[in-house]
């Protein structure tokens, strides 16, 4: 994958180290923020450009929800004997929540039981191949 396909919805979840993710993390963060910055600049222009957010203010209110950061909260932690959603340090009330209901659902639907038989399924498969290339 490509970094832009993490904003750009050709990937369902991106698997990386601490560091890569949280470089990717904050550059999307600050991106957004600079969006949110120059919207509030143009729209407080002049009378005509504050005509044109009222014109645009249920649009800009339902890009503001889709983009809350609060509601994509909890990054999870594999390879542990456990369930680990780690929050994001500056997270409110609301976004505290939406990563304990992560973990939540981790628990609730067995999802470390179901990474330890896809593994095992792949070393099978692995195996599998391994021996027939063998007897080629």
């Amino acid at each position: 994958m490509e970094g832009h396909d993490i904003a750009g919805g050709t990937v369902d979840v991106v698997v990386t180290d601490g560091f890569t993710g949280n470089v990717a993390l904050k550059t999307g963060e600050g991106a957004l923020k600079l969006v949110g910055d120059l919207l509030k600049r143009v729209f407080t222009a002049g009378p005509m450009a504050r005509l044109g957010y009222v014109l645009a203010r249920g649009g800009l209110k339902r890009l503001k929800e889709w983009l809350d950061p609060r509601k994509y909260n909890g990054a999870v932690l594999l390879g542990l004997n456990g369930v680990v959603v780690k929050s994001h340090g500056g997270a409110d009330a609301e976004g505290f929540a939406h990563a304990v209901d992560v973990a939540m659902d981790m628990i609730n639907n067995d999802f470390n039981d179901k990474i330890k038989v896809l593994l095992a399924a792949m070393d099978r498969a692995i195996l599998a191949s391994d021996l027939a290339d063998a007897n080629v």
